[in-house]
């Protein structure tokens, strides 16, 4: 927010500089971003006047002006350009020398076209007051002062303070919250702006009818109080200067002496208003007799706001409507956000409808997102408004119309739903040797001490709270009314204590031991991962996790952004197969890569998540083709496995494969999903000391062809949470001590099944070959001729090993035996050796 320094001054006396009065509001919490010091545009144009004018001899756009600045010599002759100089008028004059910053100009003589030329006639925008300007500035009052400066009379005698403001501190969006806090800083005191009750003709609290006006309001929670208040006979003008300066020091464009009005209480108070032409409501609605509400839109409504944009409304939108008797109702307005076209004032405006409402901060945050607007009157809703204020601010508003732009406040009706207990005081219990406990000791001099009670009582009265001593080292302690929605738990008040007392008084205190910080054992797996999957070739990858809405059992975002990013994702693999097919078409190659996230899903009524591991691989690994001719050679199923199952080996896991049922893996990915997904024939479950890890396997043919995609792709998703348990179980690595004595192999091959997994018969040989068995190693597998059907021929290699002696043939062959008769009655496989 934009801080006048000069309007600042009537509220609270500030007797120090505006750089020391930046770094204590700096230093409580109010970062100051900048101070612009307008002194500096305007230091040496002083108020002239255009004795003569006379058109250039040489050139028809110029005019010779002869200009009185009262300093007692010749008037200067000064070269003008501008259509609207004439003969008589007051200007802002920059005298030789003069250095406008604005526009990076300095003043010097010189002869324009032939004519000399000892200064410039300024405009606004030379003066930074404007952007564009057609003309040269005259002043619209007379017999000023010639010579004088010009910056008071143009409000560049202030500097500006630029203030940002933290989201619960809604109290400083306003000119008398920033005094408060100048003065809880400072010891000044503040100085209110006076608000005197003005007369109403008619008032009626509540939505009576025999006034012309009623009000309703559809949901107590979001709307718990609205004014409406009928100024008949005003004539619509310009805002006075004092007014317009204001309004252009904080940033805000003055449009007429009603606007104005309403935009100075909403800087002034921070309490947002709007006039509606109380004409044209009467025309929307078709009736003389008013009823304005508050209500939530309705599916196919639309409105035309005040910026001219024709608005689709949405259920979220609140809005303001108007009806006459037994007629339906019709938006006006997006309720504290912006007003609507059709009714607002104009320049033909007479009487107008005022509002002061106080609307939910949750309410406005939806529907100003809804909408994508962010206004000045949104902002301070979302942040919360003073409920204590809304009548002040609203006397204030009435009172300053009836000021400017005349006129008679006729009738007045509220809808006021708040319940009791917002309008109370609010009483927070705060022990004081809480207070030391938290904050620790403060330097006092050279010495180092506890804070006091006095400081502390000092710290909470110059915040307006009320002490009530209820307990030795116990206050009950009141907070004002301002500060309700930021003051709410002891903690509060000793952060605010803290701020005021000042952050670089308080000791700078270590822990008195210190230990040596470590990752948990969780974080250390998760880098393991990523290092292992980096390890292989894969690059991690980061999406989204909103996606469009498709399927079922989807969780579904209330307030989404956009159609495309209204729901959460159920898998992750989608979004890979996206990020793949995205960098062929750019010719970027083939994409191998993971990504780390959450899914999420709802079983019934309840919503279900899980940390989830997705990967995608293919293509052709290899850089250099010219050996094949330039032709790729795509990833193979097992090369593909293979960078998986490296991953696994580095992290010390032993991860069994096995084919996928019918019935798929519906905890782990959606059974509809992988069927359309998957390749039926290619898809492995894997396991992981007998939990369901995750899937891995080929895309499916259709899929491919759909999207024309290279045949050879592989995908993965692996449940996370399975897979950091077992590391965290086995994070410590125990050492086996290698055998001195030689191994002995033995192979095996036989016709197995087609149904049995290797995993299956690699378990069953580790089993039967006991503790001489050291490792099974598949070396060959074979389908076709001489294969009985329905079977594959297998072929593994067994070592035995002991670490006391060297095996020979009689302890080898019994164990070796052991292991083949196993198969054989486990699986009924068929030995071939």
């Amino acid at each position: 927010m934009k801080i006048s320094l000069n309007w600042l001054r009537e509220l609270v006396d500030i007797g120090i500089s505006e750089e020391a009065l930046a770094e204590k509001l700096t230093m409580a919490g109010f970062e100051v971003e900048d101070i612009e010091d307008r002194r500096a545009w305007a230091d040496g144009v002083v108020v002239g006047k255009v004795t003569s004018c006379d058109r250039h001899p040489n050139a028809n756009k110029l005019s010779v002006c002869e200009v009185d600045i009262g300093a007692g010599g010749d008037p200067l002759n000064i070269v003008c350009g501008a259509p609207n100089v004439r003969s008589g008028i007051f200007v802002p004059v920059a005298t030789v020398g003069t250095y406008l910053p604005k526009v990076d100009i300095k003043i010097k003589k010189a002869k324009l076209r032939g004519a000399p030329s000892e200064g410039m006639i300024c405009s606004l925008a030379e003066l930074g007051l404007s952007k564009e300007s057609e003309g040269i500035h005259i002043f619209p009052g007379e017999n000023l002062q010639l010579g004088s400066d010009v910056r008071p009379l143009l409000g560049l005698d202030d500097a500006i303070l630029d203030l940002a403001t933290t989201a619960n501190r809604a109290d400083a969006l306003s000119m008398v919250g920033v005094a408060r806090e100048v003065a809880a800083l400072t010891g000044a005191t503040v100085r209110l702006p006076e608000v005197p009750t003005p007369t109403i003709a008619a008032s009626s609290p509540g939505s009576s009818q025999e006034t012309g006006l009623a009000i309703a309001t559809e949901d107590s929670k979001a709307c718990p109080i609205y004014i409406g208040t009928i100024i008949e006979g005003v004539e619509i003008a310009p805002s006075p200067e004092w007014l317009q300066q204001r309004l252009q020091a904080a940033g805000v464009r003055p449009i007429n002496n009603v606007v104005d009005a309403t935009n100075y209480v909403l800087l002034e108070w921070g309490q947002p208003l709007h006039a509606f032409d109380r004409d044209r409501l009467r025309a929307v609605t078709g009736g003389d007799s008013l009823t304005i509400s508050t209500r939530f839109a309705k599916a196919g409504e639309s409105l035309t706001t005040l910026d001219g944009q024709k608005r689709s409304l949405e259920e979220q939108n609140l809005l303001i409507t108007a009806a006459a008797e037994s007629q339906n109702d019709r938006p006006v307005a997006l309720a504290g956000v912006m007003g609507g076209q059709e009714t607002e004032v104009h320049d033909e405006t007479k009487n107008i409808l005022l509002e002061a409402a106080q609307f939910d901060g949750a309410a406005i945050r939806r529907s100003a997102r809804a909408q994508g607007l962010r206004t000045e009157a949104s902002n301070r809703y979302e942040r919360g408004t003073n409920p204590a204020g809304l009548e002040t601010a609203s006397r204030r508003a009435i009172a300053l119309i009836l000021e400017l732009a005349g006129g008679t406040a006729t009738t007045q009706a509220i809808a006021d739903n708040r319940p009791e207990q917002s309008l109370r005081p609010q009483s927070i219990e705060l022990h004081l040797d809480r207070v030391n406990q938290v904050l620790g000791n403060v330097k006092v001099g050279h010495e180092i001490s506890m804070l006091q009670p006095q400081d502390m009582e000092d710290a909470l009265k110059a915040l307006e709270c009320q002490i009530e001593p209820t307990a030795e080292r116990l206050w009950n302690v009141t907070v004002p009314p301002y500060r309700a929605r930021d003051l709410e738990r002891e903690i509060d008040l000793i952060e605010e204590i803290a701020r005021l007392y000042g952050y670089d008084r308080f000791c700078d205190t270590l822990p008195n031991q210190s230990a040596f910080g470590k990752l948990p054992k969780e974080q250390e797996a998760m880098r393991q991962i990523r290092a292992a999957l980096r390890a292989v070739g894969l690059t991690e990858l980061m999406h989204y996790s909103l996606v469009k809405p498709e399927g079922e059992n989807q969780v579904a975002i209330a307030n989404p952004l956009f159609a495309e990013y209204s729901a959460l994702r159920k898998e992750m693999i989608s979004p890979l197969i996206d990020a793949f097919e995205e960098n062929l078409n750019q010719n970027n190659g083939s994409l191998n890569g993971f990504d780390i996230g959450r899914i999420f899903w709802k079983e019934g009524e309840a919503y279900r998540e899980r940390d989830t591991l997705a990967g995608i691989v293919g293509g052709d690994k290899s850089q250099g083709r010219w050996m094949r001719g330039g032709r790729e050679q795509p990833m193979t199923w097992f090369e593909a496995k293979g960078l998986l199952e490296s991953a696994f080996d580095r992290l010390a896991l032993s991860v069994e494969y096995q084919p996928l049922s019918p019935e798929g893996e519906p905890q782990l990915l959606p059974v509809e999903f992988s069927q359309q997904t998957l390749h039926p024939g290619r898809t492995a479950s894997l396991r992981l000391r007998g939990k369901a890890l995750g899937i891995f396997g080929q895309l499916h043919p259709a899929l491919r062809k759909e999207r024309e995609l290279p045949d050879e792709i592989y995908v993965f998703q692996l449940d996370l949470t399975v897979l950091l348990a077992a590391m965290v179980q086995s994070s410590t690595p125990k050492f086996t001590a290698y055998s001195p004595y030689p191994a002995s192999d033995r192979d095996i091959a036989f016709f197995a099944p087609v149904e049995v997994s290797v995993a299956e018969l690699e378990r069953r040989m580790a089993k039967a070959g006991g503790k001489l068995l050291e490792s099974v190693e598949l070396f060959d597998e074979y389908r076709g001729e001489s294969v009985p059907e329905g079977n594959r021929s297998l072929a593994f290699r067994l070592t035995y090993r002991t670490g006391d002696r060297t095996l020979t043939d009689e302890d080898i062959e019994p164990v070796h035996q052991k292991v083949r008769d196993s198969l054989v009655k486990q699986f009924g496989v068929n030995l071939r050796s």
